[in-house]
């Protein structure tokens, strides 16, 4: 590692220096050395307090946390596929099928993304902050593995751009940008990421999920369905509705908790979440206060419905909403984003409890938007600072009403 830094720091950075060759492609060379190493320089005015939990650091163990869902989602891509086509699952042909469709949006989402925040930080004279090292890798785990990758990049565009950077950078944005990256796909391109395709690629050298070839032998599969969970419970006619997966095949909890199940490429695998959160609990990169309180604002708001049910929607248990869906990931992944959710530790507890319940009542009373986490974090990102301020506000009278009650006493 020694030599590496000496051939950075020796012949290669001199070329990204002012009046080098490469000068304008200085931020681009900090970005990369910054990523390998700790800087070495300092501040050198003002206040600051020194600490090695930097923002390289936390992101870094965010991305550890991830990594689990991640490596499940590429094994669920390929078992959905090949369940799909009607062949056997095998571990290695699973996960190899998933890496080669989901590793090219990975790609992409980085290029694009830290290619904008490469030339602003070029033309503002800045630093590259490391805040999309986590929005990054987020953006591919919450889209659907048939996505096109163009739609992809003017997404990841269009949230760093309109998100992140118009507000200042990492630290100053109000919205999750990985959350607006997502809502802007919804938004502009709904077709693309709900129905029963986009989320199970079943595609072979017959066409989608119409043929298969077994000793040589063309076989038909029958029709399959890659709907999510909830939206198969949307679109149920009756009053009750029995979960399938794309072979028609009853789901249990255990498919659900494990996440053999469609859906978007992280958020299907419960097992997998549970571990990112407990990383990111240990390593206290994330509250486990937002956490648990949007577990219990989300399971409160749904047993109360239940109690009220006339349809299958207003009848999924506390248990299936927290194991369908988005909500599990959302609770840990986006919600404790340290930059857009509530700081003070009362206003943690209000924060999480009202993004569960929001994400409940989005799913069971909107039938054209079955996943409600989304935009329920993104609605308590915008009251997050008025959370605070009124627990702060709060905190204040109450010391003054001490201040003032001890004054008298001395008196």
């Amino acid at each position: 590692m020694k030599s590496l830094r000496n051939q950075l720091d020796n012949r290669i950075k001199p070329h990204f220096e002012k009046g080098g060759k490469f000068e304008k492609l200085h931020s681009l060379y900090d970005a990369v050395d910054t990523f390998l190493y700790v800087p070495n320089t300092t501040s050198k005015s003002g206040v600051h307090i020194h600490d090695a939990s930097d923002t390289k650091r936390t992101m870094s163990l965010v991305i550890l946390a991830l990594i689990p869902a991640l490596l499940f989602g590429m094994y669920n891509v390929g078992y959905q596929h090949y369940q799909a086509i009607g062949e056997v699952p095998v571990f290695w042909n699973c996960f190899l099928f998933g890496l080669l469709a989901i590793l090219p949006k990975i790609v992409v989402s980085y290029v694009v993304g830290l290619g904008i925040e490469i030339i602003i930080a070029q033309i503002k004279g800045h630093e590259v902050q490391e805040g999309f090292l986590v929005s990054g890798m987020l953006i591919p785990m919450i889209v659907p593995v048939d996505l096109p990758l163009w739609m992809l990049a003017v997404a990841t565009a269009f949230a760093v751009v309109f998100a992140k950077e118009v507000f200042g950078g990492t630290g100053y944005n109000i919205f999750n940008v990985a959350l607006v990256a997502r809502a802007f796909l919804f938004f502009a391109y709904p077709s693309k990421m709900t129905g029963e395709h986009v989320f199970v690629r079943a595609e072979n050298s017959f066409g989608v999920g119409d043929a298969n070839m077994v000793d040589g032998i063309t076989q038909t599969v029958d029709a399959f369905s890659g709907a999510t969970p909830l939206s198969q419970i949307e679109t149920a006619t009756g009053n009750s509705v029995t979960l399938v997966d794309v072979t028609g095949h009853v789901l249990t909890y255990w498919d659900m908790f494990l996440g053999l199940i469609p859906g978007s490429i992280g958020e299907t695998s419960k097992l997998a979440i549970l571990i990112g959160a407990i990383i990111m609990i240990l390593f206290g990169v994330a509250s486990w206060k937002t956490m648990v309180s949007v577990f219990i604002g989300g399971m409160a708001t749904a047993l109360l419905i239940n109690q009220f049910a006339v349809n299958a929607v207003m009848q999924i248990t506390p248990l299936e909403h927290i194991l369908l869906g988005g909500f599990a990931f959302g609770a840990v992944f986006m919600a404790t984003d340290p930059v857009t959710s509530a700081r003070t530790e009362s206003g943690k507890w209000v924060y999480g409890f009202l993004i569960g319940v929001i994400a409940v009542l989005i799913r069971v009373f909107n039938p054209g938007y079955p996943e409600g986490m989304m935009l329920a974090i993104l609605f308590m990102n915008a009251f997050a600072p008025l959370i605070d301020y009124v627990v702060v506000g709060k905190n204040i009278k109450r010391r003054m009403r001490r201040a003032t009650q001890k004054n008298d006493k001395s008196v």
